[in-house]
């Protein structure tokens, strides 16, 4: 009997030790309050910062002010119905989307959920919203251009894949224009777009996406949709969202290009939740914290170095660095140079390779909204400080009809012609600083009357260039028509053209040389530059429509 009862109470404590709960009491917590789109939570011990949790009716939320005593939580969809006393879980989930090439045409939300009606995407998996930014040694230098088919862009401000480039302007001004036009561009080529709508009208979003849709471009784009009407809990992860889609692509080896439209609306959005939870208010009555809020939404935009690793010399095909369990891998990844070397040291039965999934790159047009052409408040001068230039529209030029109305004197590019094709360099080398004395002397010239020859000639080539890089709104240009007609304009091909007829000019230009010498452009596009038995060529070209060419 004595035996039984110990084998009882053995097979009990067995059982006692063997029970896990499916969820620990820690995981539960207690709405204190709720409302405007934030709760207070009670609970929740073991919570981590950006953990979603799921209140008692469904709605989800993101733990956002771990405090001493609870813990704050923006709300992620309708908050009305979410009240106190209510029951909230942890789902021990990071706020991540889903990611892959199926979101590829599709339109979705903050969470990364369909809302095009168009029935559930095929994803091939989740990614944090929120990750560290690539490391200074797993960069490397931005070399190659992002073409955007925007002719004052491309031979003045050029925007290099894995640079961060802001467009900033007032209202109004074009700055989407400038943005879609790019995505437009990338129709047939190698650059997957996501465009990020954060708190605009729905029909505004509606009008972008039937744009791209009819422009073919809506096959190479996802488009992520914060409405002004949804919570400013989803306004403020939206762009986090777009990237983490956008490091996806970067990381399996390809290119992305990421538009935030715009990150004035996405710090509305973050000071509101911010000032609701409680965070001080600072400067303009946003939280300090807000230069980190986009710093580390644009430190993510890179373009990655091209790994390469140590193999034996019978080894095909590209490597991956899983391989290196295999004992295929024998050192790496690594830069050419050093895995060369190392191959070397290594003997004759050792050669250097790539590795796959490496060398991708994601690109970042984040959008300021400025008031009344104030580049000095707080928000602008964060984000200038942050990205590698700006395209600054300025009202003036757009409302005189030089459109896009990009003021040159204060645009930049901090990479610069490394950015640029050698073609375009060519022709635009001096461009941007002729543009900029233009405009200053044209100023000044409307207070005299006697200019000297040599100042009237440069007038006349300023205005004429002027209509050049004048552009209609979705008519993007390719890369040889821009370098062949910026060639003709800054060599003094279109002096005699009246000012008023230069945009007839350049539309037949186009048509006689694709007609009549199509070699030309298709050289430019192989070679990547203006190669001198071509510029001949170029300039007989030239020549030839200048004599036949009436106004």
């Amino acid at each position: 009997m004595t035996d039984l009862i110990k084998q009882i109470t053995s097979d009990f404590q067995k059982q006692i030790d063997a029970f896990k709960p499916e969820m620990s009491v820690s995981d539960i917590g207690t709405v204190l309050e709720a409302g405007d789109g934030i709760a207070r939570v009670e609970g929740l011990a073991n919570i981590k910062s950006q953990e979603l949790v799921r209140f008692e009716n469904g709605v989800m939320g993101t733990a956002f002010n771990l405090e001493e005593k609870s813990v704050g939580v923006i709300i992620m969809g309708e908050y009305s119905g979410i009240t106190e006393g209510m029951t909230v879980r942890g789902t021990g989930r990071i706020a991540s989307v889903p990611v892959g090439d199926g979101l590829v045409g599709r339109v979705v939300n903050a969470l990364g959920e369909p809302i095009d009606g168009k029935g559930p995407i095929q994803f091939s998996g989740y990614r944090a919203i929120e990750r560290i930014a690539p490391g200074v040694v797993g960069r490397q230098d931005v070399d190659t251009p992002v073409q955007t088919g925007i002719k004052a862009i491309d031979a003045m401000i050029p925007i290099g894949r894995g640079q961060r480039e802001l467009i900033i302007g007032d209202r109004q001004t074009g700055k989407t224009a400038i943005a879609i036009d790019t995505i437009i561009n990338q129709k047939g080529k190698d650059l997957i777009c996501i465009y990020v709508a954060i708190g605009q009208k729905k029909a505004a979003v509606a009008r972008t996406v039937a744009l791209l849709e009819r422009f073919g471009a809506m096959d190479h784009t996802i488009v992520v949709v914060a409405s002004a009407d949804e919570s400013a809990a989803l306004q403020y992860i939206a762009p986090y969202s777009g990237c983490a889609m956008g490091e996806e692509f970067m990381e399996t080896g390809r290119d992305a290009l990421v538009v935030y439209d715009d990150l004035s609306k996405h710090a509305w959005a973050y000071r509101q939740v911010s000032l609701l939870l409680r965070r001080p208010p600072g400067r303009e009555a946003y939280p300090g914290d807000l230069f980190y809020l986009h710093s580390r939404l644009l430190e993510r935009a890179s373009r990655m170095s091209v790994n390469y690793a140590v193999v034996k010399a019978d080894f095909a095909g590209e490597a991956t660095e899983n391989e290196a369990l295999d004992g295929k891998i024998f050192g790496g990844p690594m830069s050419k140079h050093d895995a060369e070397h190392a191959a070397k040291e290594k003997g004759e039965g050792y050669k250097a390779v790539k590795v796959a999934q490496s060398g991708g790159s994601l690109t970042a047009l984040p959008i300021i909204e400025t008031l009344l052409g104030d580049v000095s408040a707080y928000v602008p001068t964060n984000v200038i400080s942050i990205t590698d230039g700006q395209i600054y529209l300025e009202s003036n030029l757009f409302n005189a009809g030089i459109r896009p109305g990009v003021n040159v004197g204060i645009s930049v590019s901090r990479v610069g012609g490394a950015a640029q094709t050698k073609a375009m360099r060519q022709v635009a080398g001096r461009l941007r600083l002729d543009m900029a004395s233009y405009r200053e002397l044209a100023a000044f010239a409307q207070f005299g009357s006697d200019l000297d020859k040599a100042t009237q000639g440069q007038l006349n080539r300023g205005r004429r260039m002027q209509e050049i890089l004048k552009q209609p709104q979705y008519a993007p240009v390719s890369l040889e028509h821009q370098v062949m007609v910026i060639f003709a304009g800054t060599q003094g091909y279109a002096d005699e053209v009246p000012v008023e007829k230069m945009r007839q000019w350049e539309l037949d230009l186009i048509k006689f040389l694709d007609q009549s010498y199509p070699e030309l452009g298709k050289d430019i596009v192989e070679k990547k530059q203006i190669a001198a038995d071509n510029e001949k060529k170029l300039r007989e070209a030239l020549s030839a429509f200048k004599t036949t060419w009436q106004a």
